[in-house]
Parts: structure tokens; C-alpha cells; sequence
């Protein structure tokens, strides 16, 4: 039974994709983070969800009247220029068995966000895809928090099956970078309803984050919840209600619990930590003797003794130091870009909604930086999903801008709109 329900979701998702191109986009944010068909018992569980569904918005994509050009964007060249010289060390791997396959895969990651710059070509379509990626991971934090709460928190729990992160480290971290993305879509929307469901599955995902025993998560949402309070404009509000959960919080968790997190400052006498330390200065080595190349896709087996437990050596280690310079570049210039973006846009009427969109996507961008330091996530799709939500924020709200002058050519970039700025401020 569930094998037909899989079967028919899927008919649906190619359908709505053939017939409205950007729906593939959301249909593919769904099979990304949901993964629907793993849910499944048999003949569905095999099925090439994915890829049907990316030939067919790539296909949609050539033809469809309803897209736009490439943003002009630092990040969308820099973004190519990182996948070729990907390619460049992949032919200098030290695993290349290992490390073409792990090529190709990781194409089949970057290449739909172009049908993403592409296709989303409205602020309220770049609502639709937000709001779906947060209601594909929240679906199953919710459903993994009430797992969590009812066995008193005893057993980890996991993402779902064929995605990156079905492992519960993992999944810990993609749930509180969902968290602002969620907290975004209660912000937006005005169905009383929605903001009901939206009211528990925040709370249900930090649940679920604690539940997975993950140390780096842990660290992860300290991070995240620092952030959160000091944005809030409802500081008296917000901060009683931290409290209260973390009371809740500690005496629902087991001992074993805290005697894991308690390892965070004991990590000498500690064989994992030990291990990952080991892992991180054998990686940083090789970079130093290979700092061009580095070692290529997967190239932990040859230098170490296990994975590499961090997307920041995961990238040096793997590409060497203009890779990661390029990597790194991205995410922080993307902070930049937003917290500069928000700045512009404050104090003008109408454009309250670039503020929250920015604060709560920068939250998930921290969040991530912060578990990355732990888990090699490097070429995880929700970090690229962010970093383009943020290229595609920036390009909608200088239209805005733009038309609110009537003057629609006027969207450069953002050390251009300094004028409009002041002449909006001036009429408003």
C-alpha cells in the first residue's frame, strides 16, 4: 500500500512539473529532504525519484517561457568556478575509483540550483520554495520529536533513508538550520491553522535535535538559540520560554544523555574526539605537502583513518586551499550580502519583509557553520539552497526597490543602491 501512495505522490510531483516548470523545483526540494519513496516497503523504494524528476524540470526548463536570466551574482560564477576546479582535482585524486563517481554525484547537487535561479523568478514563488523545504524537514523533525518524547528520550533518532542526512548527527544539524526557516514561514503566513502547526513543530525540532545525542548539534543550537534571542524584538517573551524548555529539557533527558554531552569538555579522555583531532591534523598535513590539489573526493582513505568529521577540513583536505578559499567565500559573503541587504532595507515602507527574510536565513547559515566545524557536510544541498534563497532575495528586493522609484533597470548590485535607498527613505 504505501508503494502505491509513493507511486501516485511521484505521478503527481512529474505532472505538476510538466505542466508548471517551477513546481518541478519545489517537487525536487521535497525528494531531496523528504524522500518520500524511502518510506516506501518495496518496488518504490528503488525507484530513480530524483532523476526522472530533474530530466523533466531540466527539459521544462529549455522550453518554458516563465524563467529569467542568471542573476547577475558574484556567487553564481564563483559557484561554476568551484565545481571545475573540482574537476580539476579530481583528475590529481588519490582514491580515483572513489573519486569520480563522488564527481558525478555531486553534480546531480549543484546543477538543479540553476534551475532554481532560473525558474524562481518571483518573490512569491521564492516563498513557495522556502516554505517547502521547511515543511519537508519539519514533517520529520515533528514526527522524530514526538518519537523522542514519548520514549523519554532513550533512543537517537535519524533522518530519512538516501538522503544526506540520514545519519543522526546529521539530521540533528538540518533540523535546527530548518528551525529560522520555519520560524520564517509562521512569520509570512496569516492562516491561523498553519501558525498552529507551525507553534509545534518548532518546539518538536529541537526536541528532536536533542534526542539525536549529538554533541556538535548541541553546540549547533546554543549557537542558534543566542541568535534568535538577541534578534527577537520580544526579548521578555522569547527568553522565559528558552528557559522553561531547558528546564523541561533536563528532566525528561536520561544520564546517559548528559554523560555523552559531558564528553564536550573531557574530549582528551575521549577516543571519538581523539580520533577526530588525529583525522583533522593528518588532513591539514597533506593539504600543506598538496595545497593546490589536496587529496580529491573521498580522499580520507588514503590519508587518514576515518572520515573527515569536519566540512571545513572535508574541503581543504579534499581540494586544497583555493577550493576552500572559494567554498568559504560563498558562505560568508553570503552573511555579508544579507546582513547588508537588511541594513539597506530598514526604515523603508514595504520592504519589512528583505529584514526578516535575512535575519532568519543568516540564523540557518551560522547554524550550519557552527555543526560543519564537526560533520563534513560540504556538499550538503541545504547549504546551497541557502546561499541561492540569499542570491535570489537580494535580486528581488533591488526590483522592489527599483519600482518603487519607477525606475525598473535600476537593480545593480548592492553597492549600487545606496541612492535608492535615500530617494525611497525621502518619499516614504
Amino acid at each position: 500500500m504505501r508503494d502505491i501512495v509513493v507511486l501516485i505522490f511521484l505521478i503527481v510531483c512529474l505532472f505538476a512539473a510538466m505542466r508548471v516548470p517551477w513546481h518541478g523545483v519545489l517537487a525536487l526540494a521535497i525528494f531531496s529532504y523528504l524522500n518520500p519513496h524511502s518510506y516506501a516497503w518495496g518496488f518504490a523504494q528503488t525507484l530513480p525519484a530524483f532523476m526522472i524528476l530533474f530530466c523533466i524540470v531540466a527539459l521544462r526548463t529549455v522550453f518554458t517561457k516563465d524563467k529569467q536570466s542568471l542573476p547577475k551574482d558574484w556567487r553564481i560564477p564563483l559557484f561554476i568556478c568551484l565545481y571545475i576546479y573540482f574537476i580539476f582535482t579530481t583528475t590529481q585524486a588519490t582514491v580515483p575509483y572513489l573519486a569520480w563517481p563522488k564527481l558525478i554525484d555531486t553534480a546531480k547537487i549543484y546543477i538543479p540550483y540553476m534551475f532554481t535561479v532560473i525558474l524562481i523568478n518571483t518573490k512569491e514563488k521564492l516563498y513557495y520554495l522556502i516554505i517547502t523545504i521547511a515543511a519537508s524537514i519539519g514533517v520529520i523533525a515533528s514526527k522524530g520529536g514526538i518519537f523522542a518524547a514519548l520514549h523519554g528520550f532513550s533512543y537517537r533518532v535519524y533522518g530519512p533513508r538516501g538522503t544526506q542526512f540520514y545519519d543522526n548527527n546529521q539530521f540533528a544539524l538540518a533540523v535546527l538550520i530548518n528551525i529560522p526557516l520555519l520560524i520564517l514561514w509562521y512569520t509570512q503566513t496569516s492562516n491561523k491553522k498553519i501558525k498552529m502547526g507551525l507553534m509545534a513543530a518548532i518546539p518538536l525540532s529541537f526536541i528532536t535535535s536533542l534526542s539525536s545525542w549529538s554533541r556538535g548539534a548541541l553546540l549547533a543550537m546554543a549557537v542558534l538559540l543566542l541568535i534568535l534571542l538577541w534578534n527577537s524584538k520580544r526579548k521578555f517573551l522569547v527568553f522565559p520560554l528558552m528557559l522553561v524548555g531547558a528546564v523541561a529539557a533536563t528532566k525528561m533527558l536520561p544520564e546517559e544523555w548528559f554523560g555523552r554531552m559531558n564528553t564536550i569538555e573531557t574530549h582528551k579522555t575521549d577516543a571519538s574526539a581523539m580520533g577526530r583531532i588525529r583525522t583533522w591534523t593528518d588532513g591539514w598535513n597533506f593539504t600543506l605537502d598538496h595545497p593546490l590539489t589536496g587529496s580529491g573526493f573521498e580522499g580520507w582513505h588514503w590519508v587518514t583513518e576515518r572520515e573527515w568529521h569536519s566540512a571545513y577540513v572535508e574541503m581543504f583536505a579534499e581540494h586544497g586551499f583555493i577550493a576552500f578559499a572559494m567554498w568559504l567565500s560563498l558562505i560568508i559573503g553570503t552573511l555579508f550580502s544579507l546582513t547588508k541587504l537588511a541594513k539597506q532595507m530598514k526604515g523603508i515602507k514595504g520592504m519589512e519583509w528583505v529584514e526578516n527574510y535575512c535575519f532568519l536565513l543568516r540564523a540557518s547559515l551560522i547554524t550550519y557553520m557552527v555543526g560543519g566545524l564537526f560533520l563534513g557536510l560540504s556538499y550538503w544541498d541545504l547549504l546551497y539552497h541557502l546561499i541561492f534563497i540569499a542570491v535570489l532575495i537580494k535580486k528581488f528586493a533591488l526590483e522592489e526597490m527599483a519600482e518603487k522609484l519607477g525606475n525598473k533597470h535600476n537593480t545593480g548590485y548592492l553597492n549600487s543602491t545606496d541612492r535608492l535607498n535615500n530617494k525611497i527613505r525621502q518619499n516614504n
